[in-house]
Order: structure tokens, then C-alpha cells, then sequence
């Protein structure tokens, strides 16, 4: 039987001011993403609330593995003045915007209440990239 779980990513910034998103409905539809990074600690997924962030490379490896409820999409990635002064000769990988669309406890990927829940199956995949900064506990 399978296992899922939540995880709650590194928050390595907030959506900037290019985000397109309509906060009358539930959850938040977010149409354009605009991610600024303030600070990156190396997990290969971000989130801002209600949006999540993939790097180039899972979103390879979880389209490879045909991991299930999900989407990727295009993301305009920007970073603050504080991120240049934190991390002065970093360059940031490319990322994807993670879009759910799955079922909790059925599908790979999927929300609850805005929380992202991946089986263990996505876990594995996930810590395999970097998500050493991440929060995970047994979904309920």
C-alpha cells in the first residue's frame, strides 16, 4: 500500500509583481507566475504560497518517472537586491512552476487545504534532487 505525505518546501522568496492571481476564488487561481527569490538554500523545490517551483531537472526527472498529478509550466524568475548581497556569486538553476491537478492519497502529487502531498514514490524522487530544507510528515 502506498504511503503519502506532506511537504512543506523551502519558502526562498514570494511571487513578484508580474504574478497574475484572482484571490476571490478558492484557492487563489494563479494565471502568471512571477517568483522572486530572496534567499536559496539549494532545495530543488520552492514554494510561495499557492504556487510551487521545480528545477529543470526533476521536472525531467518526474515527467521521466511519469509521476502522476502534475504539470509544468513557464515561471518568471527574478531575485531581490538581499538575495545579491546573501549569495553574491550564485547563479540559480532554471526552474518550472509545479502545477498540481492530482487527488491526495491517490495520485503523486496532489494539494490538501493548499498543502502539497506526494506519495512515496514523489518523496523519493524529491529528496533525490535536494530537499534537505523541507518539512515532511505522514499525511493523515
Amino acid at each position: 500500500m502506498q504511503e503519502f505525505f506532506v511537504v512543506e518546501p523551502e519558502v526562498a522568496g514570494g511571487l513578484g509583481e508580474h504574478t497574475s492571481i484572482n484571490r476571490s476564488t478558492v484557492p487563489f487561481e494563479v494565471t502568471k507566475l512571477h517568483y522572486v527569490f530572496e534567499g536559496w538554500l539549494g532545495d530543488a523545490l520552492v514554494e510561495s504560497t499557492p504556487c510551487f517551483l521545480v528545477t529543470e531537472e526533476l521536472a525531467a526527472t518526474i515527467r521521466d518517472q511519469a509521476l502522476s498529478g502534475v504539470r509544468f509550466d513557464e515561471v518568471e524568475v527574478s531575485t531581490s537586491p538581499e538575495f545579491g548581497e546573501i549569495h553574491p556569486c550564485l547563479r540559480l538553476p532554471n526552474f518550472l512552476w509545479l502545477k498540481i491537478e492530482g487527488e491526495p492519497a491517490k495520485d503523486d502529487f496532489a494539494l490538501s487545504k493548499l498543502t502539497l502531498v506526494a506519495s512515496g514514490r514523489a518523496l523519493a524522487v524529491l529528496k533525490r534532487h535536494g530537499l534537505a530544507h523541507a518539512t515532511v510528515v505522514p499525511f493523515a
